[in-house]
């Protein structure tokens, strides 16, 4: 069946390109304008999906609670562990070498020595570890920034190099042709001399405003050598915004406040935690896959499908029990942190532009479990279609029902739809209080420099509609309509001061 549909795929290259693109916008649209139209015809159908996705959102909710709650277990139990000492038991434990990769465009050099600081503070053998700054040429002050950070950290590590990416025609200025770039520097460099052992060597990519626990590498190293299939697999930790939590403003604290909860939980859900923002894997299977493409924005979850495919489906993410805390967007002013944060939220969810590829490897990659594939991307596009929806079907579609058709207001179910509506959404109120008090137990403390905000911390969360609305809603639906009018989107740097 592969081979049929890789015929068809290669046969009509572009037009089925120009379909898969228009198909997440069409769904995302269709949902969105379907009360419109359906309160009239059908506004039956039109009550009893909007019930069910109450329900389901009343599960969700739920269910991010229990697995957000169980991972942080997970996380307090790993982080009194001692890491080195377990990773030391394990024969080959001299052999292994981590090389960290800093993709980075016009970062603070302020910011690149705070992360490389945590990279020092690893209780992992420092002599072990190689930074590269994997710089981009056309930044102005690219040279003598990294010189300025190589020599501030000169002995500290086995090494600390720097790469500068030119503009190459045909690529994507971004990350991942960046990280493509510094990646092969580094084989060429280290493993085609033979200077490191490429059995024994993992890679992780990190973004300037990362902030490593002092165990990473240790746990990195154990999970690697006690993992049968270290060549197959990504390491993905729980990447939570906690470096300037309480000094962004009020709605991108809210976000970042679900955002976080959302990627720890990840941590024990299996086949739907995928590598990214900050994950690992061996350099055997980067060198396998052909390292980063160079012709996309969004590299995380390209690379990890890339790989998935390429080896018939046998790859996964394991779990890493630790934090690695990030930035959440900040600028000079209030306004301006706003818009920092809903150009990002445009830049995540514009990787629903990868869909169509995961949907072509889906039809023509053959030997790949049928369950398994189905499953993963069943997530997927289930989370990137649903993504500028669901804030409507919360929100508005309930009322907007019965007001477009006074006749079916009239009824038993028109009647009552808002009300019940009201009353399962109500009840997730419960689950917001336990992930609030979870949230605080996770966060580091003495971090906010007002306790007046920490204290009046859950009323920000009478903000939750127009933050749904501005920061995820509304720059998700244009991302998608972007693509699905064919449209290019150019990479922009995250501000975070």
């Amino acid at each position: 069946m592969t081979y049929f549909f890789d015929k068809i795929f290669r046969r009509y290259p572009i037009k089925t390109r120009r379909i898969l693109e228009i198909l997440p916008g069409s769904v995302s649209w269709f949902l969105i304008l379907f009360p419109i139209w359906g309160s009239i015809f059908i506004p039956y159908v039109v009550a009893v999906f909007i019930l069910f996705f109450d329900i389901y959102w009343f599960y969700r909710s739920f269910s991010l609670v229990v697995t957000s709650y169980i991972a942080s277990k997970k996380i307090k139990k790993a982080e009194s562990e001692d890491w080195l000492k377990n990773a030391k038991k394990l024969s080959d434990f001299s052999k292994v070498n981590h090389i960290i990769i800093i993709p980075n465009y016009q970062e603070s050099t302020e910011k690149l020595i705070r992360l490389i600081n945590t990279l020092k503070d690893q209780t992992f053998p420092k002599k072990k570890i190689h930074v590269i700054l994997a710089m981009e040429k056309r930044e102005k002050h690219a040279r003598a920034k990294a010189n300025e950070i190589i020599r501030l950290f000169d002995g500290t590590f086995g090494g600390i190099y720097a790469t500068f990416h030119p503009d190459t025609p045909g690529e994507v200025k971004g990350k991942s042709s960046n990280e493509a770039y510094a990646g092969k520097w580094v084989h060429d460099k280290f493993i085609k001399n033979g200077n490191l052992d490429i059995d024994y060597l993992t890679v992780t990519t990190a973004d300037a405003d990362t902030c490593f626990d002092f165990q990473f590498l240790s746990y990195l190293t154990h999970s690697f050598l006690t993992d049968e299939k270290r060549y197959n697999n990504f390491w993905q930790s729980a990447t939570v915004d906690h470096n300037n939590f309480w000094t962004v403003p009020a709605p991108n604290r809210i976000f970042s406040f679900f955002s976080s909860l959302w990627r720890t939980g990840l941590l024990v859900q299996g086949d739907r935690l995928i590598a990214t923002s900050t994950y690992s894997l061996s350099f055997k299977l980067l060198e396998r896959i052909g390292f980063w493409d160079t012709d996309v924005i969004p590299e995380d979850y390209r690379i990890f499908f890339k790989a998935f495919y390429k080896l018939g489906g046998d790859v996964k993410a394991n779990p890493i029990f630790l934090k690695t805390s990030l930035d959440s967007p900040l600028s000079h002013t209030y306004l301006r942190s706003l818009k920092t944060k809903y150009h990002q939220v445009r830049r995540w969810s514009y990787g629903v532009s990868d869909d169509p590829l995961f949907i072509k490897w889906w039809f023509t990659v053959p030997n790949v479990p049928f369950i398994k594939k189905t499953k993963i991307l069943y997530h997927v596009l289930l989370d990137h279609f649903m993504w500028p929806v669901n804030w409507f079907i919360l929100t508005i579609f309930a009322n907007i029902i019965t007001l477009i058709n006074p006749v079916f207001a009239r009824t038993s179910l028109g009647y009552n739809l808002p009300v019940i509506a009201r009353f399962i959404l109500s009840s997730t109120i419960v689950a917001l209080i336990v992930m609030i008090i979870i949230d605080y137990r996770n966060r580091p403390k003495n971090l906010s420099k007002s306790k007046v905000r920490e204290i009046l911390f859950p009323l920000e969360f009478v903000l939750m509609p127009i933050v749904g609305f501005f920061l995820n809603a509304l720059p998700a639906i244009i991302s998608h309509t972007q693509i699905m009018l064919g449209r290019k989107m150019e990479y922009k740097v995250t501000e975070k001061i």
